[in-house]
């Protein structure tokens, strides 16, 4: 198979998000429209699809049917006023997604799937955190300044930094290079210019300070709409870990199966250099970029390790079908299948899965971060925290999360 058809066939995760100002799944803004600082409080999301909700459709894995996973049916990304359209194609923003917490609080989800810190144009229209505003949309800070001027916002929570990092790309490449090359004489992608420039210092700087520009948009924004820096929290949220390290993964290396069985096609050597070396940079930076923004009001939530024990093809989960259960819904799938979704390729084209899913927190893996925000909502005194799992599923059939 070629290089070149190869990147036809396979593809890899976008970090997703969305952007509207339609009503959330808990709640609706007309009932709620409070000026600022006064009135129920709002929790909104900006960013990319660790934030949006990409891949909460699906609730586990499996290569035997849809239905066994399906948890949230063919309206989950639907987010306009009546939940019959998305308002922006392909941000799929989900009703999984880890805003709508509920208990009083009113979500908005402004994010969007394969958003960088600026916007882009071209086939799907992909807001980034800044003020463009244009015949295809704006971006997600004007929309934050405009949402905010009419309602009570007290926390806005952020995921961005993956894709400035071309993520996507490095998973793609990381793929191919699995499937293109025998177990006996492994190619790996760590080596590879797209990895290798993604990581190194210049880049790694240039991303940082447009990140940083992307916090302090998000500051301008809430000022321009007539608060105080006092008067709301940035929280700050890193990536979790997608892939064990190769060791923890439950397929060998030999043969495809991995990619063609599990969804998870890296070599243990790429995986390992994943965890320990992509995913601590991208995260660092994300950090250190809070630091360097100079807001006053920001929080994190460290949720590097928060599906460890859950994620794709690591051992002790499954496949749904492998698991000794009947479906997503059954009496402790939460424990037993996986909190992170299969990196898809073409062959799922006639099935309702999305490619862009790949890689993303599942139904699971959201509902887990919904926990995880909850908790550094703190009743309306946000605090920084380190998420990690437990096991079962609490009064909210979310996964019970620990934030330490």
């Amino acid at each position: 198979m070629s290089r070149a058809l190869l990147r036809v066939l396979v593809a890899a995760s976008t970090l997703v998000g969305a952007t509207i100002l339609a009503a959330s799944p808990l709640s609706s803004p007309a009932a709620h429209a409070d000026g600022p600082g006064s009135g129920s409080p709002w929790v909104v999301s900006l960013g990319d699809s660790y934030i949006s909700g990409e891949a909460g459709r699906w609730a586990g894995n499996s290569n035997k049917s849809e239905s066994l996973v399906d948890a949230g049916g063919p309206t989950t990304y639907y987010d306009n006023a009546n939940h019959t359209a998305e308002t922006i194609a392909r941000c799929h923003r989900s009703s999984a997604a880890e805003v709508y917490l509920g208990n009083g609080v009113n979500g908005m989800n402004l994010a969007c799937s394969g958003a960088t810190t600026s916007t882009t144009t071209g086939d799907n229209f992909k807001p980034g955190i800044d003020f463009y505003n244009g015949s295809a949309g704006q971006g997600q800070a004007l929309m934050l300044q405009n949402f905010a001027a009419s309602h009570h916002v007290t926390m806005v929570a952020v995921s961005i930094g993956g894709n400035d990092f071309n993520f996507a790309s490095i998973v793609q490449q990381c793929v191919e290079d699995f499937l293109l090359s025998p177990s006996w004489w492994k190619d790996y992608c760590k080596d590879d210019s797209v990895v290798k420039n993604a990581m190194s210092s210049s880049n790694v700087a240039t991303v940082k300070a447009k990140i940083v520009t992307a916090f302090q948009n998000i500051r301008t924004a809430m000022r321009n709409a007539g608060y105080a820096d006092d008067a709301w929290t940035l929280l700050v949220q890193n990536y979790p870990s997608p892939l064990p390290n190769g060791s923890g993964i439950r397929y060998s290396e030999s043969g495809y199966t991995r990619q063609s069985t599990g969804g998870c096609g890296f070599w243990s050597s790429d995986a390992d250099y994943a965890n320990n070396t992509i995913l601590t940079t991208i995260n660092n930076t994300v950090f250190g970029a809070a630091t360097a923004s100079g807001l006053t009001n920001v929080k994190t939530l460290n949720i590097a390790g928060a599906f460890n024990g859950r994620r794709l093809c690591e051992t002790g989960v499954n496949l749904v079908e492998n698991s000794g259960i009947a479906s997503w819904s059954a009496p402790g799938a939460v424990d037993k299948t996986e909190w992170v979704n299969q990196i898809r390729t073409v062959s799922t084209a006639t099935s309702d899965y999305y490619i862009q899913e790949s890689l993303h927190p599942n139904h699971w893996g959201q509902l887990a971060l919904r926990n995880c925000l909850r908790q550094a909502y703190n009743g309306g005194t946000p605090k920084s925290g380190t998420c990690t799992h437990g096991t079962g599923l609490d009064s909210l059939s979310e996964p019970n999360m620990t934030l330490g």
